[in-house]
């Protein structure tokens, strides 16, 4: 089974609407997803926050029933990809677990090197036995392009940005960088699954 894990600040906007978003779209797939926060308390999504879940396809139920974690190194251990909303969270996970540090990308920053790989080059990079091995090839090949394309011209492109506390507006401008991310990582899974 591939374990796909979203980090944020709190868990209760971006990380968890990832996580549901990941799960309803790979929902045939064995497929685990979780999420947590580097500063999570236990709490709820915050309403607009479970809004944007329901309104982009997350499966019944999972808005209602999550609640806030706080990230700590134990849950980084096993997932085959870690995914941070935003650079600071990336910094974080790394920091945690740097053995980790080849699986973790941000969000938008796995999408954008996604979409600079062709196709027959994220399929030539899924080798192995199983759909794990083979995302772990993707991931390879993703990270190793870090180092030969240049960043974006403005570093935060590679941010979900934070619509905690801020307007209906600032949330859906943060749903609007989430969830085509969220699709492009979907389909990397995809790819990953022998005979897809």
């Amino acid at each position: 089974m591939i374990e796909i894990f979203a980090v944020c600040t709190g868990n209760i906007c971006r990380s968890p609407l990832a996580e549901q978003l990941l799960r309803a779209r790979l929902a045939d797939y064995p497929v685990s997803v979780e999420s947590a926060g580097t500063r999570g308390r236990p709490a709820a999504m915050t309403p607009d926050a479970k809004r944007l879940a329901e309104m982009h396809g997350a499966l019944a139920g999972d808005p209602d029933e999550h609640r806030a974690r706080y990230l700590t190194e134990r849950m980084l251990k096993t997932p085959d990809l870690i995914l941070g909303m935003a650079r600071e969270h990336r910094r974080a996970i790394v920091e945690l677990v740097p053995a980790k540090v080849q699986v973790t990308f941000t969000l938008r920053e796995l999408e954008r090197l996604a979409l600079a790989a062709s196709t027959a080059e994220l399929e030539a990079a899924a080798q192995g036995p199983d759909a794990n091995a083979r995302l772990r090839g993707i991931l390879r090949h993703l990270s190793s392009m870090r180092g030969r394309m240049p960043p974006p011209q403005d570093a935060a492109d590679d941010d979900v940005i934070d619509p905690f506390g801020r307007s209906w507006a600032t949330y859906q401008l943060s749903a609007s960088q989430l969830v085509p991310a969220v699709d492009v990582v979907a389909r990397i899974v995809e790819l990953a699954r022998p005979g897809h």
